[in-house]
């Protein structure tokens, strides 16, 4: 997605040899691994096995880190580093940069294992915990321009958690928050915010980044600013994220949580993007499509309230294809019915299917938090530990009709077992053009 020319000059600068883009997993995707995997064999040499780290590295009981999300790809790696320090993470990259091309050794950098393709693992590489960087404390500006500092390895559940300690909390999230930020912030961040804020690399002032030679760099806008943007995004093509400054907002306590359905993708996506474009409005904004869904109200029902109970007992969602819009407000106590107020003006303007309204009221800390119970759920089942085949596509608002009718109204018409999200943003607004993430300036919806 990155401009090829920008790239190579990013390249030309931090890169030195094409021994930092054999240390990226994303080496594992080249033909000639995929053709022979055992091409990249290799052991780890006693050099490195000598080094003198603050945590340590081991070659026992690696085989977690031979699985992600995706459980598609398993590709087992020779050891694991799990660091205490920085400097752990500095020393490894640069012993393996200076082992030289001739060296097969690959490195990978994982967090929470949520990749989808094997991103981050390495056969018989070093995969490096980033995880283990935990233990290092965030610090808390809470003057002019609030921002936390965070270590890469640290969760965004813990950083929500820290946050609301002070009263503050990052602008714009995940749907999942057992993420790592280096992680995220390696990809995009994207969530139901982001039509107001931008994705999560747009809200970072400043980052700490271990590159392919093991050297450690701060980088800002202003300060190695052609690092900052291609890390940022980059798909952990410019170095690893151990450090990173997030932009803070005074957090609220709670928030009106809303769903309505649509039977007519046009309408839905009409009332989306009116409510997206307007300066006023909803502080999250996400949609879904849902495919055959037997009972699908009253399945909602453990988490909302139907706005009107006998019509919405009546409904039937079997056989049909359904479009959820799922909105939020904040608000605090104090703000209760001037907030309720303007949702029902706002929700007056919309076209949804009047008996399918359903309302919610929860703390800002458990909205935020919310696709970890149907995670704890699917665990209890069994369901988790499965193949997750997904699919990120950005389509261009003068294709999305077409697309919609296609996908969802032949290819997905019968069942769908898995998610399928609409977000819409505006790339003159949400995306930062220099970040290795970009996006067209014209209307986009992104499905997932």
């Amino acid at each position: 997605m990155g401009n090829i020319g920008y790239c190579h000059q990013l390249c030309q600068r931090y890169i030195t040899s094409l021994n930092f883009i054999k240390c990226l997993p994303t080496a594992l995707n080249a033909p000639e691994y995929m053709e022979n995997p055992t091409l990249f064999s290799t052991t780890i040499p006693l050099s490195l096995k000598s080094l003198k780290f603050d945590g340590n590295l081991t070659l026992k009981n690696t085989h977690y880190a031979a699985t992600d999300f995706g459980n598609i790809h398993h590709h087992p790696p020779a050891a694991v580093l799990h660091p205490k320090s920085v400097s752990d993470i500095s020393t490894t990259i640069k012993h393996i940069f200076q082992m030289g091309p001739t060296s097969s050794l690959t490195v990978a950098a994982r967090g929470h294992g949520h990749s989808l393709q094997g991103q981050a693992q390495t056969h018989q590489g070093v995969v490096i915990d980033m995880e283990s960087l935990q233990g290092e404390k965030m610090y808390f500006h809470t003057g002019e321009r609030p921002y936390v500092e965070v270590p890469g390895g640290h969760l965004w559940i813990n950083v929500l958690h820290e946050s609301l300690k002070h009263g503050l909390a990052p602008k714009s999230w995940t749907d999942y928050l057992h993420l790592t930020v280096g992680g995220t912030l390696s990809n995009a961040g994207f969530s139901g915010q982001a039509f107001r804020h931008g994705p999560q690399i747009n809200n970072v002032y400043q980052l700490e980044v271990v590159t392919g030679t093991g050297e450690v760099i701060t980088c800002t806008e202003q300060r190695n600013a052609d690092l900052f943007y291609g890390v940022l995004g980059g798909l952990g093509q410019f170095g690893i994220i151990t450090r990173a400054r997030i932009s803070l907002e005074p957090a609220p306590s709670m928030v009106k949580w809303i769903r309505v359905l649509y039977s007519d993708f046009t309408t839905f996506s009409n009332d989306q993007e009116q409510l997206i474009l307007s300066k006023h409005s909803f502080d999250y904004i996400e949609g879904f499509v849902l495919i055959n869904r037997t009972g699908l109200l009253n399945n909602w029902r453990t988490s909302f309230n139907p706005k009107h109970p006998d019509q919405a007992s009546q409904f039937n969602s079997e056989g049909k294809t359904l479009f959820c819009l799922e909105m939020a407000k904040h608000f605090n106590p104090k703000e209760s019915d001037s907030m309720n107020k303007k949702i029902e003006s706002w929700l007056s303007e919309l076209n949804y299917i009047q008996s399918t309204l359903l309302l919610s009221e929860v703390s800002y800390s458990e909205f935020l938090d919310r696709v970890h119970g149907s995670e704890l759920k699917l665990k209890e089942k069994g369901l988790w530990e499965v193949p997750h085949p997904w699919l990120n596509l950005l389509v261009p608002k003068s294709g999305i009709q077409k697309f919609a009718q296609e996908v969802f109204g032949n290819i997905l018409k019968d069942t769908s077992n898995g998610p399928e999200l609409i977000h819409t943003s505006f790339g003159q607004i949400t995306w930062e053009k220099r970040s290795s993430k970009k996006q067209k300036s014209e209307s986009q919806k992104n499905y997932k």
